[in-house]
């Protein structure tokens, strides 16, 4: 992903790769570079590499539990770049959360919690982006069937303060708006077919429409993502996991991005896993990848 990223983006955008040299593919032209400020003049040339060694050959496909203690130095050193002002913004590749545990210890269910660590943040929020779509789920990796308990007015409030603030922040829109979703089918309708919406969802807006927001809904999450809905906001909180990316991953499959809003650092990633099926045959997609390079770039230059 480093070397097609590289091939796409070097006369538009600088970044640096850390990680071991060894485990590039063959063929990738790199440069060694010792700061980060390097990379610009190498760019053109060469992928900049910030080298980190790492115990073992590369070994495309295969989790590797002996490098783990190397990718969380990588992921450590990365933060510390962005955050001493050496670096932009961050951007993640996917990691093996299998091989991290087992060859590291790592506690950490995946980057976004070991990244709020780090950093010392209070809470977090997941964003997908596109250039057609920005979506927050207020509930994430859990059942559907414990997605009403989950849903608290505390919840739903700390997720559209986070989101309204990173619009404002990290994305340049001085006033966003958001639309938020409804939990059941058509937003309850009125509560026949459920009451979150009346009980929970619609004091929660209207306390926050209060102080100054704009926010609509809640609204029927089956008519908020067609072409003329999507005009009318800057974002949508969804309120589990498939309600948001279902539509995301429909209109920008290859294109979608992962932001961690709440850090005091912008930081991307591609919205893929490692996907060893595939590595090292040349036939990954590296979109998602460029695509999380061109956000980042953007973000930090509208946080600067």
């Amino acid at each position: 992903m480093a070397e097609a990223a590289w091939t796409a983006l070097r006369g538009e955008l600088p970044f640096v790769w850390i990680g071991d040299p060894a485990h590039l593919p063959g063929g990738v032209p790199h440069g060694w570079i010792s700061d980060p400020s390097d990379a610009a003049s190498v760019m053109t040339e060469a992928l900049p590499v910030l080298p980190l060694p790492m115990p073992g050959p590369r070994v495309p496909g295969a989790p590797q539990p002996a490098q783990a203690a190397g990718v969380i130095e990588a992921i450590a050193r990365g933060v510390s770049l962005v955050r001493d002002g050496a670096c932009s913004a961050l951007c993640t590749l996917p990691i093996s959360k299998q091989a991290l545990a087992e060859g590291a210890g790592f506690a950490y269910p995946g980057h976004t919690e070991y990244l709020q660590a780090l950093a010392g943040a209070d809470e977090v929020v997941m964003m997908l982006a596109s250039d057609e779509l920005r979506v927050v789920p207020a509930t994430i990796h859990i059942p559907i069937s414990e997605v009403p308990q989950a849903l608290t007015a505390e919840l739903l409030e700390k997720r559209l303060r986070i989101t309204h603030a990173a619009l404002i922040a990290r994305f340049g829109i001085a006033q966003p708006r958001i639309a938020v979703a409804g939990l059941n089918p058509h937003a309850g309708e009125g509560g026949r077919m459920g009451r979150e919406e009346i009980e929970l969802i619609s004091p929660v807006l209207d306390r926050l429409r209060a102080e100054g927001m704009d926010l609509a809904g809640p609204l029927p999450a089956d008519t908020m993502f067609h072409a003329e809905a999507r005009a009318g906001y800057d974002a949508a909180v969804a309120m589990y996991h498939d309600q948001a990316l279902i539509p995301i991953k429909t209109l920008a499959f290859d294109r979608g991005v992962n932001v961690t809003l709440g850090l005091p650092f912008v930081r991307t990633s591609p919205d893929h896993g490692t996907a060893f099926g595939i590595a090292g045959q040349g036939i990954a997609n590296p979109t998602s990848t460029i695509e999380a390079l061109r956000m980042a770039w953007r973000m930090a230059g509208t946080a600067a």
